[in-house]
């Protein structure tokens, strides 16, 4: 699966409550929690970003609660993938199971990559690339298997499927 869209930075330890502010969890309607995506750190952030467009971070992303709501807004605010050098695991597994997908990328990406540069992601295959300047980076890719949840939308979807083909 090959995405593009242009980065929008973040730096390290951005947590759920940055994502997505505590004061919006009374709904799971992703729409409507993406209109407050990262709203008390970046003010209009969902305005100005774009379907298909690819948060890239530094260390620690979602840290924080282990709610769902966070990668809900990213996914309902048309945010195609999310790389980040690394991620709090209960956010990992909360992007896995609502089919978003995202990247770790160890190398110095997040740090010279400048905002709204466009980049193309093959997730099949880990490679990040920065279309201007042709610069390449490796991110470790999924196994098939993980790969099947995210293009099938997420977990509960993988699993139906799965249910269907043995009957």
């Amino acid at each position: 699966m090959i995405l593009e869209g242009k980065a929008w930075i973040f730096g390290d330890n951005i947590d759920t409550d940055a994502i997505i502010a505590a004061r919006y969890l009374s709904t799971y309607d992703q729409a409507e929690l993406a209109s407050h995506l990262m709203e008390d750190i970046r003010p209009g952030f969902f305005e100005q970003a774009g379907s298909g467009d690819i948060i890239v971070a530094g260390n620690n992303f979602g840290c924080g609660s282990s709610r769902e709501h966070a990668p809900l807004a990213i996914k309902g605010a048309g945010i195609s993938c999310v790389i980040a050098v690394s991620f709090a695991r209960i956010f990992y597994r909360n992007a896995i199971n609502i089919g978003l997908p995202i990247l770790e990328c160890q190398d110095d990406l997040y740090r010279t990559l400048q905002e709204q540069d466009l980049l193309r992601v093959d997730l099949d295959r880990g490679l990040i690339q920065e279309i201007e300047s042709g610069n390449e980076h490796q991110a470790a890719p999924f196994p098939p298997f993980m790969q099947e949840i995210i293009r099938l939308g997420g977990l509960v979807e993988y699993v139906q499927k799965r249910l269907r083909e043995t009957g």
